[in-house]
Order: structure tokens, then C-alpha cells, then sequence
């Protein structure tokens, strides 16, 4: 049995689906005492089961067990249900926000300084994805300068393309470097005009999500998620050079690496795992695993980024809905702060010394700073997807659509406080 329901809240409505029962069985749910359907819910013919209940007000944000008890036949097991905070919206006098409408699809941006411009991915629907694309914003009117469309695969017939999905710049060599997740591999293009540099083979990285280029090192890092390794090439020639392999601390547990951050000064790399509570420190001298730290708390996570003035990192996990504040050198959480329904990314803005989260279920992007205090969330439209700074006081936002009718979706936000702008 699963909720269907995609945000869930003390009092929410929630729906739910379930397989493979005896038809006929009768199925009640209990959170604690509390029976949630006094009316036992039937499996249909096929074995089928679908409902809602509806959850007390005095539901406390959190992962909660859920009890399942069958009868004709006798049956029992635990679910787990997870209950998100409730942000209220809150700050919008204080932040100047501009947006536009993109093409759909929208997935991670990335700022050149070099050319003062904003690269966004986006990739329509599940695979075989036939509609991609790499845009190249203005940073300023949020205007689409160009727009590269991705090769079709060989060998296939259904017009699939190498869909965009992660992005990273390389400002040292004119290059926008993309992560072709459903194809596991990576591209290169050229920033001055989109031009195809290099398509790496299908599986060179396998389910490539986020990529980085360490500029003054001349590497370029991509995270495999669902294996345990971080895959460097060199930027100029774009040769493979390694995998970093990263070992959980937890026995018997493996460490999925998500979301990547790179302090080039200290040439120090950061990621967090969706499947452990760690996230690890990587040097990118020698490319090798510096150190470990476990994480208190943190549930799915899939956000870093690093505030190098107080040398914390910032974890946002999208199964307990929270940001982590990590002090590296004691591994302390300095700050647990809920901030809305999955969030997926964070971005830390050295210019004002913000942090901002974007919240896919709750459609928020919440800004704190380096107490761990919320002096905004906004409106982020439907299932904001990603958060970049610019270093210069900016952060662009991009969320994704429910379909191509959705007037909220597909926009990328330009967001600076008031006093900058």
C-alpha cells in the first residue's frame, strides 16, 4: 500500500492504492489507537485496493507507522507514512522575484561568469524521451538567447534523444558539460553556441544526475547515482581518469551519491548519499575520499551545498523535509530546520550569506540564513526542481510542470533580496 497523495499534512485527505490482496479481504488502518477507516476497506476482484482517510489536525510532521490489519484471511503488516511540515508563506516584501515561462521539461541551471549567461536543461516525460533540450538564458531578462537540441540515440527507432538533465559550466574551456541520465552518460557542448563538443557512450556514467567542473584542477566530477562512485574526466581532453569510489561508514549499507559541491579554493568536493545518512568530503587533488560524516536526521538526501566563511555544509533530504546545518570539523548538526515537503536542492549564496531550498512537494522555495532562521518562503510554483547561485546575490529557480496545460510550471525565477536589486 502507498499514499498518492503528493503533499501530506496534519489534517490532509489521503489517498492511497494497493496490490496484491485476496479479493474480498477486508483491510483496516490504525495510526496508534486511532483507527483511520471505521469502515474496513474491501480488495476488489483483482486483488485492487484504493481509499482515503483523513489524517487527525494533531498529526506531528515526521515518519509515522501505519498499521495494516487484514481479515478473510488474517493479515497484518507496518507502512510507513510520511507527514511534512506545514511552511507558511512568508517574506515576499523582502525578495524581488522575476520570472518567465520556459520550455517545458525544466530541470538544473548553471551560471558562467565567463559568459555572463544561465544554462538550463529540460526533458519531456519518461523514457524513451523524445523531446530535450540545452537553453542558454539571459541572466538579466531571463530571455532564451539559444536553444541546442539533444542527438537522437542510435539503434533505437522511437526517436529517443540524449536527454538534459544535470548541468555544469567550465568557464576555462567555453564548455556546458550534461549529465544524459536515462542514457547513462554524459555530453559536452560548446557555451558560445551550443554546439555538440562530445557525446560520450551509453554507459559511461551510469544514471549520470549532477555534474561539476573544478576549473582550476581541469576535472570534471558526475555523481552515478544507484552505484557508489563519483566518475572525474579531465575538462580539456575529456578523457575518463577515475571513479571515486566512496565506502558508506554504516555496515552493510551502500552510498548513493545525489547532488554535487565543489570549494575550489580548499579543492575540497562534497556530496550526500539517498541512501544512507552520510554525506562525504572529497579531495580533488588526488581524488580520493577525505571523510565521512554521518548525518542526524536526515532521511533521502539529495541537496549540499557549502558555506565555506562558517565551514558548514547544508543538507536538504527529501524524505525527512528538513536542512541540515553540519559543522565538517566535529560533524555537529548546528541547525534541523523543517522547511516544507520534499525538498530537493539548496543553493548558498556567499554574497548575502542565504540560503535557499526549493520544495518540490510544496511548491515553496524557503530562504534562511545562517542561524537557521526562515526569513522567507515563496511561492515556487508547481514542483520547484532546482535552486543555482550566481555569486552575486541572485538565485534562479526552475520548477517542473504537471503537463503542458499547467500555467504554474516551467518557470525559471530570478530571485535576489530587495536591497540588492
Amino acid at each position: 500500500m502507498r499514499p498518492t497523495t503528493p503533499l501530506i499534512v496534519a489534517g490532509s485527505e489521503v489517498e492511497f492504492i494497493g496490490r496484491d490482496f485476496t479479493p474480498g479481504q477486508e483491510i483496516t488502518l490504525s495510526r496508534g489507537d486511532t483507527v483511520l477507516n471505521p469502515e474496513p476497506y474491501v480488495a476488489d476482484a483483482e486483488g485492487g485496493l484504493s481509499g482515503t482517510f483523513t489524517l487527525p489536525e494533531d498529526a506531528v510532521p515526521g515518519r509515522h507507522p501505519i498499521v495494516l490489519r487484514a481479515s478473510n484471511p488474517s493479515a497484518a503488516r507496518i507502512v510507513e507514512l510520511k507527514i511534512s511540515p506545514q511552511v507558511p508563506l512568508s517574506g515576499e516584501d523582502r525578495f524581488d522575484v522575476a520570472e518567465a515561462p520556459l520550455p517545458q521539461g525544466l530541470y538544473q541551471t548553471a551560471y558562467s561568469a565567463g559568459s555572463d549567461a544561465l544554462f538550463v536543461t529540460s526533458a519531456v516525460g519518461r523514457p524513451p524521451v523524445t523531446e530535450s533540450a540545452l537553453l542558454k538564458v539571459d541572466p538579466h531578462t531571463l530571455e532564451v538567447l539559444a536553444q541546442a537540441t539533444p542527438e537522437q540515440v542510435p539503434g533505437y527507432d522511437d526517436q529517443r534523444v540524449f536527454a538534459t538533465y544535470g548541468v555544469g559550466v567550465d568557464d576555462a574551456n567555453d564548455n556546458v558539460w550534461i549529465t544524459n541520465t536515462r542514457e547513462d552518460t554524459i555530453s559536452v557542448y560548446r557555451q558560445s553556441d551550443l554546439s555538440l563538443v562530445k557525446q560520450f557512450d551509453i554507459g559511461t556514467v551510469p544514471h549520470s544526475r549532477d555534474v561539476i567542473v573544478d576549473t582550476q584542477r581541469g576535472k570534471a566530477y558526475v555523481s552515478a547515482t544507484g552505484e557508489n562512485y563519483i566518475s572525474v574526466f579531465d575538462a580539456t581532453s575529456l578523457d575518463f581518469i577515475t571513479n571515486i569510489e566512496i565506502a558508506s561508514a554504516l555496515r552493510g549499507e551502500r552510498f548513493v551519491p545525489m547532488s554535487l559541491e565543489l570549494d575550489e579554493e580548499s579543492g575540497r568536493l562534497f556530496t550526500v548519499s539517498l541512501n544512507t545518512p552520510e554525506a562525504v568530503v572529497i579531495d580533488t587533488e588526488n581524488d580520493s575520499v577525505e571523510k565521512v560524516v554521518r548525518l542526524a536526521n536526515a532521511n533521502r538526501a539529495s541537496g549540499v551545498a557549502y558555506d565555506a566563511e562558517s565551514e558548514r555544509l547544508l543538507v536538504a533530504s527529501q524524505g525527512s523535509d528538513n536542512l541540515l546545518y553540519v559543522d565538517l570539523a566535529s560533524g555537529e548538526i548546528v541547525h534541523d530546520v523543517p522547511v516544507g515537503a520534499g525538498p530537493l536542492n539548496v543553493a548558498f549564496d556567499t554574497a548575502t550569506g542565504l540560503a535557499y531550498v526549493s520544495n518540490r512537494a510544496s511548491g515553496t522555495v524557503t530562504v534562511l540564513d545562517r542561524e537557521g532562521q526562515i526569513v522567507a518562503n515563496l511561492d515556487g510554483g508547481t514542483f520547484p526542481n532546482h535552486v543555482h547561485e550566481d555569486g552575486k546575490g541572485n538565485v534562479f529557480a526552475v520548477n517542473k510542470s504537471r503537463g503542458e496545460d499547467d500555467p504554474q510550471g516551467d518557470h525559471i525565477r530570478r530571485i535576489a533580496p530587495s536591497a540588492l536589486q
